[in-house]
């Protein structure tokens, strides 16, 4: 069975950085592109940043030059550092894991429950 479980979620003043994590079970994901997506109240979920095997990456607009993906797959963990956090990167961040090892091509197969971050002003 697999599972993706998210961790390092929390309360933060604006400004501040938190640093998420996502391990995952039951599969190997190392070839596959995983990612972070989120959702606030009453929004759409959205991509926050996706990467690939290689380590190449992309990033919602929001979070360019603030959120970093990184992935380690010997633990076949994927991570999200986040600095400068502002109020409105209050969302339920989710990890996901695809079947695609191609980028820019979505496959997500795998979800993880979810971690809230809340930034205070």
């Amino acid at each position: 069975q697999v599972q993706l479980v998210e961790s390092g979620g929390g309360l933060v003043q604006a400004g501040g950085s938190l640093r998420l994590s996502c391990a995952a079970s039951g599969s190997t994901f190392s070839d596959n592109v995983m990612g972070w997506y989120r959702q606030a109240p009453g929004k759409q979920r959205e991509m926050v940043a996706r990467i690939a095997s290689g380590g190449s990456s992309n990033y919602g607009d929001s979070v360019k030059g603030r959120f970093t993906i990184s992935r380690d797959n010997a633990k076949n963990t994927v991570y999200l550092q986040m600095n400068s956090l502002k109020p409105e990167d209050t969302a339920v961040y989710y990890c996901a894991a695809d079947s695609s090892r191609v980028l820019f091509r979505t496959r997500i197969d795998y979800w993880g429950q979810g971690t809230q971050v809340t930034v205070s002003s």
